[in-house]
């Protein structure tokens, strides 16, 4: 109750520190002294010491004035990275602003709230404060308090007040670095439509021509273009482009099943490294999601892994895409819900009727990377 009590007063108007409550005491008692003595002196005494706890209690609200305070966006990390927090604080009045505690109210599930101190900030001058909170949690964490507390400039009464700094953090799921997966590495080999769509151009000495350049020396001449070079008086030379076919590949997270906590972590560190890792073979990856959502932008695939969480809606069947399908889940789904040729991994060790080659049980109690970097069973 104690503690509420001074919180708000800080918050509202001041609180006073010891030695304030100390000289608030010493007043009443040569005020009460002196009204059964009259002495003059006493009177004196406490006149003087209730001044100086008035000007105390004045100036600390007015220190935390003119204190404007902007934040620079937060760079997206990984879970086991570390956020790289900035603020600026400008001081915009005349004068000096000295004895500053400024705490950065984070949410509890972040990290507990940052503080520094500052000794003073010039008339028109910034204060940089830069710092690192290591993000344990995957998650998209949002808060806007930023407070600014002070008990100067005679350290009696303290006085804090919060300013509004909007900050949003955007903390990916783990993403492991495979450096093989046999389930990836032979995806769409039993379904037959291995190569899909998802053209991609690439700069190449055969195929069609893109554009046309000036000679530079080491170019072939073959590769020159004979008739706009007569044309513009310089030797000419065709750039050529060559279209590849990527291989597609869908990454199936089964939020609509009934998850338990660490396996649901597991299995978006999984989908999460899968994507990255087909990305990096060259496949064309995507992410899907119920009710239906498909993402392919690495940046809105990381996004999406960040907030995901289990939902209670009714399952949904994923549409046959002509893409390789792999689809994670709590439990193993019968062959014939999904499309031909997709890969299952499950966290649950329930028995189940399908025995397909295609399935791979993930032990949540063990190390995920070397489970997904192991042969098919």
């Amino acid at each position: 109750m104690l503690q509420k009590t001074t919180d708000w007063l800080e918050t509202h108007w001041v609180a006073p520190a010891y030695v304030g409550w100390v000289l608030m005491g010493l007043a009443a008692f040569f005020f009460a002294a002196a009204t059964n003595t009259l002495a003059g002196w006493l009177y004196v005494m406490s006149g003087v010491l209730l001044g100086l706890l008035t000007i105390a209690a004045i100036l600390p609200a007015r220190n935390l004035t003119r204190i404007s305070i902007e934040r620079q966006p937060i760079r997206p990390v990984s879970a086991g990275e570390a956020l790289l927090m900035e603020l600026a604080l400008t001081n915009d009045s005349r004068q000096a602003k000295a004895l500053l505690q400024v705490w950065d109210e984070l949410p509890a599930a972040l990290s507990k709230p940052q503080q520094t101190a500052i000794a003073a900030i010039a008339p028109g001058h910034l204060y940089r404060w830069i710092y690192e909170v290591p993000a344990q949690r995957r998650g998209i964490y949002h808060w806007q308090t930023v407070a600014l507390r002070t008990a100067a400039p005679l350290g009696l009464f303290w006085c804090r007040r919060s300013q509004t700094a909007n900050a949003s953090a955007t903390v990916y799921p783990q993403i492991l670095p495979l450096t093989q997966c046999p389930l990836l590495d032979t995806v769409g080999q039993e379904s037959g439509f291995q190569w899909h769509q998802n053209n991609a151009a690439q700069l190449a000495t055969e195929g069609i021509t893109r554009s046309l350049r000036p000679y530079r020396w080491g170019d072939s001449t073959r590769l020159i273009h004979w008739r706009t070079s007569a044309r513009y008086g310089e030797l000419r030379v065709r750039e050529l482009e060559k279209i590849t076919a990527s291989q597609q590949v869908i990454i199936a997270l089964n939020t609509a099943d009934t998850w338990e906590f660490e396996a649901f972590e597991q299995a978006v560190i999984a989908a999460a490294s899968l994507y990255i890792y087909a990305l990096r073979r060259g496949f064309a990856a995507a992410l899907w999601t119920p009710p239906g959502q498909l993402v392919r932008e690495k940046a809105a695939v990381l996004s999406v892994l960040a907030a995901i969480a289990p939902t209670s809606s009714a399952p949904v069947r994923p549409r046959h895409t002509g893409a390789a399908l792999i689809w994670l889940s709590y439990r193993p789904q019968e062959k014939a819900y999904l499309p031909n040729g997709s890969q299952q991994i499950c966290w649950t060790e329930a028995p189940t009727r399908e025995t397909s080659p295609a399935l791979i049980r993930i032990n949540s109690k063990e190390a995920l990377q070397p489970q997904l970097q192991a042969a098919r069973k």
